[in-house]
């Protein structure tokens, strides 16, 4: 049961966008910016960004924000659901770049703290292959999703565990992002 006096029947994150309009339109729009692929093909993908969104918010226990940007990470990598677990549970040991791995790295050490993003981690990306625009976008993003997470969770929204939802949540996500 929530916190306060959320609308009834909307989930997770929605609800407190529902309840506080002039605050979720800036919330939205960074996830748009952050997560919906912009067409810059020397960019990390739409998947690679959910990727992050996803182990950020499952290392946070946010139940809502990793099924649902998992299920949009899984849209953008035709459906695989394995890797997406996969990633979440061992992302060293994932089936993904380098380059990823190393971004996961750093945004597992904002998630602890932002002072535990270290040079090293950063020399690691960059001899992976990642550009600054990518760093600065895997922290950004790891930094907001921390923001997501609690304000999921510190107003205790409803959360459906139906998986069906969570997929076609995920598509739409994928498909038109989070713009209002």
């Amino acid at each position: 049961m929530p916190h306060i006096n959320l609308p009834e029947g909307i989930p997770g994150i929605a609800s407190g966008f529902a309840y506080r309009p002039e605050t979720a339109k800036p919330m939205r729009e960074l996830a748009h910016v952050l997560l919906f692929q912009t067409g810059d093909p020397d960019s990390l993908t739409s998947g690679e960004r959910e990727l992050i969104a996803t182990y950020v918010s499952s290392r946070n226990d946010c139940y809502f924000c990793q099924t649902s940007h998992g299920a949009a990470a899984a849209h953008h990598l035709d459906g695989n659901e394995d890797l997406v677990q996969h990633v979440k549970r061992d992302f060293l040991n994932a089936p993904i770049s380098a380059k990823l791995k190393a971004l996961l790295a750093i945004a597992g050490a904002v998630q602890k703290g932002g002072k535990q993003v270290t040079a090293e981690l950063v020399a690691d990306a960059r001899e992976q292959g990642a550009s600054d625009l990518e760093i600065h976008d895997t922290v950004l993003i790891a930094a907001a999703f921390c923001m997501y997470n609690r304000y999921v969770d510190g107003l205790a929204t409803w959360q459906p565990h139906d998986s069906g939802m969570y997929r076609k949540m995920g598509e739409q996500l994928a498909t038109i992002g989070y713009a209002p």
